[in-house]
């Protein structure tokens, strides 16, 4: 056997011998474009921008100034705690400090500060995050802390901090908390809170779980916010005003009976069982508002719309049987309501022509219905309503009105106008398992003009996610304003 190069000659294939020095070029080639690479390489790295996580400025001033209080020039004592602090962040920032520390006060030149706490809301809790906020940029606020976080920050001036805390209890307004947000910011000036509470959220909150609603309000404290409540148009009534009267007057006996801690469903029965012994002490010559026990609730009770209560039978007996409202009161809306069905009937009062929303808000009906489920719902709110039957309509998330005179059996008479007119504002709304309000929708305030039997659809919610329970309000207005001026005219000109 030949060598491998005679045998690769002999099949015809060259082959020059491999030359050392064309190894050493291609290996220097090779090390040339590994350099080249590598500079590359290192050129892109060098212009990277790199991050690297870093403390920020305000955890290390927070850390290192505040919680391990290094540097520190001033000690602060308060309720058992001590807090090594620093003049220049207690001056720049709270009110209540820079005047302590200025001008001839003793406490200006004391490196040891003894604080008086006057509040009883004010906790060491409270206290460590209100001196802490003045190391940070920002403060975290538990809605179970922020009462107490509140009444700190305005001891010590803390205008931010106020702020926050303010933000903090709109955002967490329900059941568990809105009597007690109402009241602190009655107490601590938050005016803005205070007035978002009462136009808005105590409205809808009160339907979620009025009893547990009423349990919470102070006696006397938060008279004024049940006032409120009783008189806002935009109440959630989830059915019709009697339960208005009746959530009041169940009120009203926890609020004399704070020792009462029966359950739920027994407290009517209890409420009316203690209304009928002060009946029988009292006799027949004096309601219950008006003697000693009842006086201070009066002015609560006279906002309720009674006119809208005695057109039920069946509720205008309980409110005689009760003895709670003056008769005075009830002759007044007996007689007001009397002119106003004869005037529909004989007067031929169309009803609201046009939307007068001062009048709206304070003499219409509020009245609600609960939906559990999506499905079809047809109701009626009981009471006349002076010759108007309204029906209304849950189908295919549409609500329809109708005006019912010929075609179903009526509750009541009708009035067999040609046209009748009505003003109308209806509000939905759902809420989260904590009473928030999670879904809204509203008509705004309108005025519909209906033939005999005639229905109109007056929402679409098709194009809407609905989240059920789904709660439907309305405020209705059936007849117009009393043309007093008119009418004084007229009677003057028939004694001429």
């Amino acid at each position: 056997m030949g060598s491998l190069s005679s045998r690769l000659v002999g099949r015809g294939v060259a082959q020059e011998p491999v030359r050392d020095c064309d190894c050493r070029k291609r290996k220097r080639s090779l090390d040339c474009q590994c350099d080249s690479d590598a500079d590359e390489e290192q050129e892109t790295l060098l212009n990277t921008p790199r991050r690297k996580k870093l403390k920020s400025t305000s955890k290390y001033i927070y850390q290192t100034l505040f919680l391990n209080g290094e540097n520190s020039d001033i000690k602060i004592c308060a309720l058992g705690q001590e807090w090594n602090l620093h003049k220049i962040y207690l001056c720049q920032q709270s009110g209540y400090f820079s005047s302590m520390f200025s001008g001839s006060w003793k406490e200006s030149s004391m490196n040891i500060i003894e604080l008086e706490i006057p509040d009883h809301n004010i906790d060491t809790e409270a206290l460590q995050v209100a001196f802490g906020s003045l190391y940070r940029d920002d403060v975290l606020i538990k809605p179970s802390q922020v009462v107490t976080i509140l009444a700190a920050a305005c001891m010590l001036q803390l205008d931010g901090l106020i702020q926050q805390c303010g933000e903090t209890m709109k955002e967490t307004i329900g059941v568990k908390t809105i009597c007690h947000y109402y009241s602190a910011a009655g107490t601590y000036g938050l005016d803005s809170v205070k007035k978002n509470i009462a136009c808005r959220s105590w409205c809808t909150t009160f339907i979620v779980d009025h009893t547990c609603f009423l349990l919470q309000i102070e006696k006397k404290s938060n008279l004024g916010l049940m006032k409120q409540l009783i008189s806002s148009p935009d109440l959630f009534v989830m059915q019709v005003e009697m339960d208005v009267y009746t959530a009041l007057k169940k009120w009203m006996f926890l609020q004399l009976v704070p020792s009462w801690n029966g359950p739920k469903k027994q407290l009517l029965t209890e409420a009316d069982a203690w209304y009928s012994k002060r009946r029988k002490d009292l006799g027949d010559d004096i309601t219950f508002l008006e003697s000693e026990q009842g006086a201070p609730f009066a002015f609560v009770f006279r906002h309720l719309r009674l006119q809208y209560i005695i057109n039920d039978l069946a509720s205008a007996k309980i409110i005689e049987r009760d003895a709670i409202v003056p008769s005075e009161w009830l002759t007044c809306i007996y007689k007001q309501q009397w002119f106003a069905m004869l005037r529909a009937e004989q007067d031929n009062d169309m009803g609201p022509q046009e939307i007068n929303k001062e009048d709206f808000e304070r003499n219409s009906m509020r009245c609600g219905r609960k939906l559990v489920k999506d499905g079809d719902y047809c109701w009626r709110w009981t009471g006349f309503n002076f010759g108007f039957d309204l029906l209304v309509t849950y189908t295919n998330r549409y609500i329809i009105f109708k005006r019912n005179t010929l075609s179903q059996p009526c509750g009541s008479s009708v009035s067999l106008q040609p046209r009748r007119n009505i003003a109308f504002r209806l509000r939905l709304v759902s809420f989260d398992n904590s009473g928030k309000v999670i879904c809204s929708r509203t008509t705004g305030f309108q005025v519909l003009t209906l033939e005999k039997d005639q229905e109109h659809m007056v929402l679409n919610l098709d194009s809407r996610v609905l989240i059920f329970p789904l709660y439907i309000c309305c405020n209705f207005l059936y007849t117009s304003a009393e043309r007093r001026v008119e009418n004084e005219g007229q009677s003057d000109n028939a004694s001429n």
